[in-house]
């Protein structure tokens, strides 16, 4: 039996239900409660034929660290997907790609943001290397609120090399940079392509920044220099929204 991990949050472990039943080995319920939320979660897990069990609100508190809403599934791991799984999804678009690339994102709370807008934005996949960035952890999963089970997350062993593969494929790179000398609002995001996201606290890497297009930035009206790095992703795939419709 492969090991596995919990998950916490009315949303997530619904959408985890509702999608992926099979992953959900075991649920607990804070004892007493009886809301719509939970009737109507509990009905899901019954018709998925999921175990269940009350539990106090110590017990739960001793088992997540974190939110989680009055309820915990001990699930089977997600797994991220790999180069091979990006190359078959890229091949079997029937539109312009539209990809997330995260560079150094180690920060699971802003993965999870991450796919939530990556998910909203209609993004086909979200790219990260599998050095140095944030996995699909349970904290990560609780954030995304259902987005990491209905957006890819392909981890790359080489990720300047994936963006050039990207490149030959015809998916335009837009990397995002606070020095950069054009605003996001006036670049082309219309056609296929990838937005380029870096570390909050670094940026995209060397080799990454060169490998893109172009380098896009947000206009800053306040004293703050920078946004979150989900928050900047949010702004920048909906800027792209408004063009590619």
């Amino acid at each position: 039996m492969s090991k596995a991990e919990l998950s916490f949050g009315l949303h997530a472990v619904f959408t985890l239900l509702e999608r992926q039943p099979e992953r959900v080995r075991n649920l607990w319920v804070l004892k007493g409660r009886q809301d719509k939320r939970i009737q109507k979660l509990l009905a899901l897990a019954e018709q998925s034929g999921c175990r269940w069990q009350p539990a106090d609100r110590h017990t739960l508190d001793q088992m997540v660290d974190g939110n989680h809403q009055g309820v915990v599934a001990e699930v089977v791991p997600m797994k991220s997907h790999g180069e091979a799984f990006l190359k078959t999804l890229l091949d079997g678009l029937e539109q312009p790609a539209f990809l997330l690339v995260l560079d150094g994102v180690t920060d699971p709370h802003n993965l999870g943001a991450c796919l939530r807008s990556a998910d909203a934005a209609g993004v086909h996949a979200v790219i990260a290397p599998k050095d140095k960035s944030a996995p699909l952890s349970a904290v990560a999963i609780k954030v995304a609120c259902g987005a990491a089970e209905s957006v890819p997350y392909v981890q790359v062993t080489n990720l300047a090399r994936t963006l050039r593969e990207l490149q030959q494929a015809g998916i335009w790179l837009t990397g995002t940079a606070g020095e950069a000398e054009t605003w996001v609002y006036d670049a082309n995001l219309a056609g296929p392509m990838a937005l380029v996201m870096g570390s909050e606290g670094s940026g995209m890497r060397r080799l990454t920044r060169e490998c893109c297009d172009q380098l896009v930035k947000i206009p800053m009206a306040g004293e703050v220099s920078s946004l979150n790095v989900s928050v900047a992703a949010g702004v920048c795939l909906f800027e792209a929204v408004r063009q590619r419709r």
